[in-house]
């Protein structure tokens, strides 16, 4: 069969582009399809750029590195693509990926990370960290993300079958699409990671600094507990605000390469993590590690970390909900079994996920062609 694998961008070594590899990997011959591309970033993926076909956005003004400004323009351009002389189209949706034009002698599976998050169930949150809570630009803001929310529900009659990345993203689906999917957790590269067992007197939190990620609520709670030490790695639009306001038993490390956040994971006492995600892969790293987690109790967390076996949980993003978890880690932190929790982080492998994928693909196929 003739595969299509489509996806949003690449232009960073992300969760839903290490999801695109593992796929091309399955599907050696595939092209790929996408919005706009870095070819240094394929390289580093190990992606073959020679297949890779990117849309007009990358040839308009800023359109390779700004390309988010184009935001009005996705649905229109993602419907560009002729994938005429293709037996299957998987998508890799985030976004707008899962609208693209099918025939109906196609099958089409998407491998949902979740629905437009910014214009269903983090909408008003988007609007905010925005500042485009009020106004006459929060009156156009508010008027295209409605007509883009019109169009998702639209494109996502165009998808034969639904893979979710976790069932918290699956619940998610049946709302918004009135669809049924079936969840294959993402890949984790488990092979890169080893556990340590001589953890060091520190915590670590490791994201894009983002406000939904939750960082600078962690920072403030370590700014509470001036006798732990909390170590943070990571880059991007918080950086200064949180470097500003942590305090002297907090090290803000910035953005750090592999070797590094490997190290820091394998060492750290915990991970902390406070976002509401709909899957997380970090976590898993860390617990790759040996490493227990202090979770954020909500998401994809339910389904990554096991309470009082790999981690702890949480249940309110507040300081003061991740001092007493904490101060309860420090209670029982001896008493998890290292071992145990990198077994736990093996049920994601890498090569799990690609031999799930290609039954599932090479099954519906089947199905489909029997059904032509």
């Amino acid at each position: 069969m003739k595969v299509a694998i489509i996806q949003e961008w690449l232009v960073s070594v992300g969760g839903s582009d290490k999801v695109v590899k593992a796929i091309s990997d399955i599907f050696p011959d595939a092209d790929l399809y996408t919005l706009v591309a870095d070819k240094d970033v394929c390289q580093e993926l190990g992606i073959d750029y020679s297949k890779v076909h990117t849309s007009l956005i990358q040839k308009l003004p800023f359109g390779a590195k700004k390309y988010k400004m184009y935001l009005p323009l996705f649905p229109y351009v993602i419907e560009q693509f002729d994938l005429r002389g293709y037996d299957v189209v998987i998508s890799s949706s985030h976004a707008v990926a899962k609208g693209v034009l099918t025939k109906a002698d196609q099958l089409h599976i998407s491998y949902c990370h979740s629905p437009i998050r910014y214009v269903w169930d983090m909408y008003n949150e988007y609007l905010e960290e925005a500042s485009l809570a009020k106004g006459f630009k929060s009156f156009l803001a508010r008027y295209m993300l409605h007509r883009i929310r019109k169009w998702d529900v639209l494109s996502s009659f165009r998808v034969d079958h639904f893979i979710s990345n976790s069932n918290n993203v699956g619940k998610r689906i049946k709302k918004t699409y009135r669809r049924d999917c079936v969840t294959i957790y993402p890949n984790i590269d488990i092979s890169s990671f080893t556990p340590w067992y001589e953890k060091e007197d520190f915590y670590l939190t490791s994201s894009r600094l983002v406000p939904y990620k939750k960082v600078d609520v962690i920072v403030k709670a370590f700014n509470q507990m001036p006798d732990k030490n909390l170590v943070v790695i990571g880059s991007g639009p918080d950086y200064e605000k949180i470097k500003k306001i942590a305090k002297s038993n907090i090290t803000i490390m910035g953005y750090q390469p592999f070797d590094v956040l490997k190290d820091k994971m394998q060492k750290a006492k915990a991970f902390v993590f406070a976002a509401d995600e709909d899957f997380g892969m970090i976590p898993i790293e860390a617990q790759a590690c040996g490493t227990p987690v202090i979770a954020f109790g909500k998401g994809g967390s339910l389904e990554t970390v096991v309470n009082n076996e790999t981690g702890l949980y949480f249940y309110e993003q507040t300081s003061e909900s991740i001092i007493d978890a904490v101060s309860r880690f420090e209670q029982i932190g001896g008493t998890f079994d290292y071992n145990k929790i990198r077994n736990h982080a093996e049920k994601f492998s890498e090569e799990r996920f690609k031999e799930e994928i290609k039954n599932y693909v090479v099954e519906k196929h089947n199905e489909f062609l029997k059904n032509k």
